[in-house]
């Protein structure tokens, strides 16, 4: 892919494989993308600035400011101007601070500054990669959403042979370009797009609930998918253990079904559609206590109410150029429910998943759906990551938007 357009910083931090950082940077200019390279001064004593200043055309940065003339190196602006944010090579040191929040040089202060997508290609010995801390920081980014190209096994610097090698930059390279060909097809952009989430919590006292299994995935592949189109997405999203990988979505947190009532009710009318996709409780406890419920009897009632029926409300109040989709989760007369769930509440289409099925519902990171619109058009998919149905539903979605009035 032709990387011209592109705005790429490469930041490059102190280990042996920093020589690679100069191949990178030579295949990405030659890929048609301006880079610009961030140092830590550690990196100097691996590779001059001299040596990527001159493959990239342009001044390498390592300092907050020029020495000679007290011109700022502003990392704002740095993370205004890119497209990407590569770090390679990562070093344990860096990932270890990247995860919590230090900003000790100018690529980490750049780093959390950026707006855009970041890639870090690890490089280090081998029992550092494997130990518990570097694993747990490693996690920490994925949540931040930041992509991690996976260290190689190989000969290393210290003489072992063992997982910990950077990626060749070849590859790097190739995971850069599958990025940008992955987030080409900004068919919603200017679509506002709201998306639930996860379950909602029903308090019954102040340590205990009603809720349910869902985990969140589901709703939050939707809206990654959302983003990777283009749209502004908003994702309304109940307590799960889970943050959204694309710094751009608009989060709003809420614990119970009211909570979600009022923040959908106030983000609706300003979105071309919603996709919603969370477990909502159909009933929450009338009467909570305000303290703990004690075990001083051999059963207890609660007495619950109805909640607010979110999609019935937004259903009703949806004007003829919004889309609404909702999703039935069903063990029995799986297809009729669906579509009479489609009718009662306005739906333009539904996407139907059955706890029959081996894979699909809660906890789990496959599903298998059907999507079924007003005009009973059935699409019926096999087994998939989540990831990989959001994408079939986010399909349908422009479908239908481009033609709504």
């Amino acid at each position: 892919m032709n990387l011209k357009g592109k705005n790429i910083i490469l930041g490059v931090t102190g280990g042996i494989a920093a020589y690679k950082a100069a191949i990178l940077v030579r295949l990405l200019v030659k890929s048609g993308a301006e880079v610009k390279v961030v140092m830590t001064p550690l990196a100097k004593q691996f590779i001059t600035p001299l040596t990527l200043a001159t493959v990239s055309k342009n001044p390498v940065l390592v300092d907050f400011f020029n020495a000679e003339n007290g011109e700022w190196n502003s990392h704002v602006d740095l993370g205004l101007w890119a497209n990407l944010y590569v770090i390679a090579p990562a070093t344990a040191n860096t990932i270890a601070k990247m995860a919590h929040g230090i900003a000790d040089n100018l690529l980490l202060t750049t780093y959390l500054s950026v707006r855009c997508p970041v890639v870090l290609a690890p490089a280090m010995d081998m029992d550092m990669y494997n130990h518990p801390a570097t694993k747990k920081n490693l996690d920490i980014l994925r949540t931040f959403g930041n992509m991690i190209v996976e260290a190689q096994y190989g000969e290393l610097a210290s003489g072992l042979e063992g997982k910990g090698r950077m990626e060749e930059p070849e590859n790097i390279l190739k995971t850069i370009q599958d990025f940008f060909i992955s987030t080409a097809n900004l068919d919603l952009v200017g679509k506002k797009i709201l998306v639930t989430a996860g379950p909602t919590y029903e308090p019954i006292d102040p340590v205990r609930f009603i809720g349910n299994y869902s985990s969140g995935k589901m709703g939050y592949a939707i809206a990654e998918e959302l983003c990777s189109h283009g749209a502004d997405v908003t994702l309304v999203s109940g307590p799960v253990s889970i943050l959204p990988k694309h710094q751009k979505i608009n989060l709003i947190k809420v614990n119970t079904a009211g909570e979600m009532y009022e923040a959908c009710s106030q983000c609706f009318k300003l979105m071309d559609a919603a996709i919603l996709s969370a477990a909502v409780a159909d009933y929450t406890p009338k009467n909570p206590s305000e303290t703990k419920i004690k075990k001083d009897k051999d059963s207890l009632q609660l007495e619950l109410q109805s909640t607010t029926d979110i999609a019935a409300s937004l259903g009703r109040i949806k004007r003829n150029d919004q889309i609404l989709a909702g999703f039935a989760l069903e063990t029995n007369n799986e297809l009729s429910n669906a579509q009479a769930k489609m009718k009662s509440k306005q739906f333009d289409f539904i996407v139907l998943n059955s706890l029959n099925d081996a894979g699909a519902g809660f906890q789990v990171d496959t599903n298998i759906v059907s999507i079924i619109d007003k005009d009973n058009n059935i699409e019926k998919f096999e087994l998939k990551s989540k990831a990989e149905v959001a994408i079939d539903i986010v399909k349908k979605l422009v479908t239908l938007i481009n033609y709504a009035k």
